[in-house]
């Protein structure tokens, strides 16, 4: 028997995964889609992107991001065991840990806002 960690379309799902998990995440938070908002202050999870209301404090995009995140990269990443062995292994694995160090300059730009108010 095959372990999981040494099968090919385990290897496929990991590598189609972290590529697009990266590349969501970073467009999501850029593009400012969340699947919801959280407003800590209250509990209240509301659908969307929605912005703060008056006296609730702030509201909490990062749980939508991730979630959003997750489910989108997981999808990608069962296709990609659909793909062929020869498809995968042309994709360089050194993308895996260069596409989140890219994507920090990226990412803290977009918390700009927070730091020059």
């Amino acid at each position: 028997m095959k372990a999981l960690a040494s099968s090919q379309k385990f290897r496929n799902f990991v590598v189609v995964f972290s590529l697009s998990a990266t590349v969501i995440y970073v467009l999501s938070d850029l593009s400012g889609w969340a699947p919801f908002t959280y407003h800590p202050a209250t509990g209240r999870l509301e659908w969307g992107r929605t912005l703060p209301r008056q006296n609730e404090g702030p509201v909490m995009y990062w749980y939508g991001w991730t979630v959003g995140m997750l489910i989108g990269a997981s999808i990608l990443g069962l296709l990609g065991t659909l793909l062929p062995e020869r498809v995968v292994k042309r994709i360089p694995l050194a993308l895996i840990w260069i596409l989140p160090i890219l994507a920090i300059p990226l990412l803290v730009y977009s918390l700009m806002p927070f730091w020059t108010k």
